[in-house]
Formats: C-alpha cells, sequence, structure tokens
C-alpha cells in the first residue's frame, strides 16, 4: 500500500514540484517567435546588448528585450542571445552568401564592376561588399551611362581584364538601351557584359516598404525623379544635400538582399559571376 508521508518534503527540488519549466532558446536569426505582451509575430533579424529586433511578414520592425514573454508555436519561451558556436555556425553575407570569418581581402582582379553613379556603388558595397573582397572585385562608378564608351576605351577589356557594366532604366527603347547595343557590337564585345534594371534610378530597387511606402511614387517628368521622390516622402529636397541625406536615410534601410527587389539582385548576381569567371 502506497505510503502517504513517506517521501521527504524537505528533499531538493520541493521547490520545484509541479512548476512548469519553461525551455530556453537562442534567439538564431530568422527564427519566427511571438511576442505576447503586444502580438507582435516576426523574424529575428539582429541580436545586439540584450535586444532582439523582430522583422513581420510587412517588413516592420519591433524591437524588444530578450528573456520571457515569447511563443514558438504557440509554446511560452525564454529568448537569450546565441552563442558564439551558433552564430559562426550560421553567419552569412548581407548578399545571403556564406560568410568566410577573418578572411583577407583578394588583391584586385584586373576585372571591374562598374555602376552609373556613387549611390548604386553604395547599395553594391553595402550588400554585395564582403563578397567582392573575397572575390577580389572593385566597383567603379563612371558617372553616367553616357561616359560609358570613352571609360571603356581607357580600360581597355579583354582577356583576363573582364568589365561588368550595371545600368540604370535599362529597357527597351531607352537611351541606355541604344549604348548597350553599341557596345555589344564594339571591340571589347567579348569582354564586356552590360547588364541592368528597369528603375528610373537605384532608389527604386529598395522595396518602397522599407521607407513606407506601398510603391515607389510616379513622378511627373517637368519634375527631377529624386526631388519628386523627397517631396512624396515629405523630405527636404531644395538643395544636393537634401538628396544626399535622402539617400542615406534610404540606404540605412537596406540590411540585406532581402530588401531589394530582384529585378537588380539577379543582375548584380550575373555580373559577379561574369568578372569572376576564370
Amino acid at each position: 500500500m502506497d505510503d502517504r508521508y513517506s517521501a521527504d518534503v524537505l528533499s531538493p527540488g520541493w521547490r520545484d514540484a509541479g512548476r512548469r519549466i519553461i525551455p530556453t532558446q537562442e534567439a538564431t536569426r530568422d527564427l519566427v517567435v511571438e511576442e505576447v505582451a503586444t502580438g507582435f509575430c516576426g523574424a529575428v533579424t539582429r541580436v545586439e546588448k540584450k535586444i532582439v529586433t523582430l522583422e513581420d511578414r510587412h517588413g516592420k520592425l519591433r524591437l524588444f528585450p530578450l528573456g520571457s514573454g515569447f511563443l514558438i508555436d504557440g509554446r511560452p519561451v525564454n529568448l537569450v542571445a546565441p552563442t558564439m558556436a551558433a552564430a559562426l555556425g550560421r553567419l552569412r553575407t548581407a548578399s545571403g552568401s556564406t560568410a568566410v570569418p577573418n578572411a583577407p581581402a583578394r588583391v584586385a582582379r584586373a576585372s571591374r564592376l562598374f555602376v552609373e553613379g556613387r549611390h548604386d556603388a553604395e547599395l553594391v558595397e553595402k550588400v554585395w561588399g564582403a563578397d567582392l573582397r573575397i572575390e577580389g572585385v572593385v566597383v567603379e562608378y563612371i558617372e553616367g551611362v553616357d561616359n560609358l564608351d570613352e571609360i571603356l576605351r581607357k580600360f581597355r577589356p579583354g582577356p583576363g581584364r573582364r568589365a561588368g557594366v550595371l545600368v540604370d532604366h535599362l529597357v527597351p527603347g531607352s537611351k541606355e538601351s541604344r549604348i548597350a547595343e553599341a557596345v555589344a557590337r564594339g571591340p571589347f564585345a567579348a569582354s564586356v557584359l552590360v547588364v541592368g534594371h528597369p528603375f528610373v534610378d537605384v532608389w527604386q530597387s529598395v522595396k518602397p516598404a522599407r521607407v513606407g511606402l506601398t510603391a515607389w511614387p510616379t513622378v511627373p517628368r517637368s519634375i527631377e525623379w529624386k526631388h519628386g521622390i523627397c517631396d512624396a516622402l515629405g523630405w527636404p529636397s531644395e538643395e544636393q544635400a537634401d538628396i544626399a541625406r535622402a539617400w542615406q536615410r534610404i540606404l540605412a534601410q537596406v540590411r540585406t538582399f532581402a530588401d531589394l527587389e530582384p529585378q537588380l539582385l539577379g543582375r548584380v548576381e550575373q555580373l559577379i559571376d561574369f568578372v569572376t569567371a576564370e
């Protein structure tokens, strides 16, 4: 017969008897959790100083303190910072490539990647910079596609010296398309690849949700495009410094390739493959 009084009530663990133990979960990147107090559900994008950043399916970001108050598949967890080993095990570059920690930059190749302007170069650096340093690819901007012919003649592409060119607004019938076709017929055709995206400016390659828009607005031709965008967003645009600050605000919202439109992603990857081909 069972003896209901036989157990020692003061034995180790008596305080935890019947208590539900909430498991600990490392806040690894892309882990989807729900914050109980607000009901906000999103994927982990960053952990820093005991704060976790979550991003929902609409691209909205929220910051929460690590600890209790989170659910995974409806079950409570204590969210903690990931261990170094776990972080290194899944480390990715901003372009989505597997990162190579502490890898030295490769000596620059003879081949180059050319883009139209400073903003294009800054965007490529932010998303693909780590990959390009590993591959030894230098990015240069040509200050407008009208300068492409002169740039190529000075660069003199050839075997082992390829030029990949990213062009804005490369659509049928545009000035950019005519310049690209001329390059394809020119003396350097075998060692030059010109590709582009359909956007008026590289600003449009950033997903509009990142700056609080559902879509990039249509700007009348009578208004300079970047000024029109700043006006639509309620940002100053009277001076060139205003335009520069507007771009920095947009660029700051770009963290990984997921913040960019696929029409740009595919073209940049194509160019990197072209200029790194042995």
